[in-house]
């Protein structure tokens, strides 16, 4: 697919995951900020520390803003040369109407399973969800996903105009083998690990169910944590773990184990494989494109008996699996699929279609 190149010195990045949420969306938004405003690019994030928010139901952890028309004179002021709407929440919502509003060209990115989300807390629909996902990205002109099963399974729901592979990046010195350490974990072997949000979308109860030898487990936090906890006192609930505290955790465990059927692409997957630890996971998007059954990992809808396959796995072959996962790699990804907010005229072009394209891009 032939792209324009965007001379881009100024980026408005609209986002409802930020800072303080912990999660992969944010994790990679954040370093990808870091890593295009270090080639040049100016940012702005248009994010919910910057406006009057309440916390979700069923979810306190995610803040929401609740006055998302105050985005639009900050892109305004800002006048970016491109625009990437990256989440579906009210901000990312308002400023797609604007953006259609004005005529304007854009680009998202799926992130997130929003209608799975929904669904899991508050019941609606999965075909209402999705057809919200359709309006949302039928206007963009690029949508980037993680994985190319998901672009199949989006394409064949017709969400999305023009779908783009766009991998992740791992820290892949931070996330090494050489990292492990016996003192992390004193508790029976094999130390079978999660990390991520601890929340009914992540199917948690699912890996806390299995007979497994040796101890389960789980690094994070959310909504569904002290519920579990209750219910599975067996096994080690750490918390929120950061920087090299969490390389130290996911290089010191034995298998990690990925239960979760929602996901688009899976961070921790990367960070676990780089550190040497093979995956086990039910089969989803991100867990399929990342994992080679039998070399790094082992997946299936029975989770013990990948569980069992995982274990054995060479931690050599799961580091070597992430070689290609490179920032530098998704950075660029990111910005060949940036477009200008108008599209050039051809030579010749009438006075009046001269008009509009001004009146248009006076953002």
């Amino acid at each position: 697919m032939q792209t324009t190149v965007v001379c881009m010195r100024r980026l408005a990045l609209v986002t409802d995951a930020w800072h303080p949420q912990t999660n992969g969306v944010v994790n990679t938004l954040a370093r990808l900020v870091r890593d295009l405003e270090r080639q040049g690019t100016e940012v702005l994030v248009v994010a919910p520390d910057a406006h009057r928010t309440v916390p979700l139901p069923s979810d306190p952890d995610y803040r929401i803003a609740v006055d998302p028309w105050r985005a639009i004179p900050k892109i305004r002021a800002f006048a970016p040369d491109a625009v990437h709407i990256s989440t579906e929440g009210p901000l990312g919502l308002w400023t797609n109407w604007w953006m259609r509003r004005k005529r304007l060209r854009f680009t998202s990115s799926f992130h997130t399973r929003f209608p799975e989300f929904i669904h899991a807390r508050f019941g609606l629909p999965l075909a209402w969800g999705y057809q919200a996902e359709r309006w949302f990205h039928r206007a963009a002109e690029h949508t980037l996903v993680g994985t190319r099963s998901l672009i199949e399974e989006l394409d064949a729901l017709r969400i999305g105009q023009r779908l783009i592979h766009w991998p992740r990046g791992i820290d892949a010195e931070r996330f090494r083998p050489t990292r492990r350490k016996l003192d992390v974990f004193s508790q029976p072997r094999p130390i079978w690990l999660y990390v991520g949000r601890v929340a009914p979308e992540k199917s948690i109860e699912d890996f806390l169910c299995l007979d497994l030898p040796g101890t389960k487990v789980v690094v994070g936090d959310g909504p569904s944590r002290a519920e579990l906890e209750r219910r599975f006192p067996d096994a080690v609930f750490r918390g929120w773990r950061f920087g090299d505290d969490l390389a130290d955790h996911f290089a010191s465990a034995d298998c990690f184990v990925f239960p979760s059927r929602s996901e688009t692409f899976g961070n921790v997957l990367l960070e676990a494989l780089a550190s040497g630890v093979p995956v086990a996971s039910v089969p989803a998007p991100g867990p399929i494109d990342l994992i080679q059954d039998g070399v790094n990992g082992a997946i299936g809808d029975d989770l013990k008996q990948a569980c069992l396959r995982a274990l054995v796995c060479s931690g050599e072959r799961a580091r070597e699996s992430t070689e290609r996962y490179t920032y530098r790699a998704c950075m660029d990804i990111f910005r060949a699929h940036l477009v200008p907010l108008v599209k050039r005229l051809p030579s010749g072009a009438s006075s009046s279609a001269m008009s509009e394209v001004q009146e248009a891009s006076a953002v």
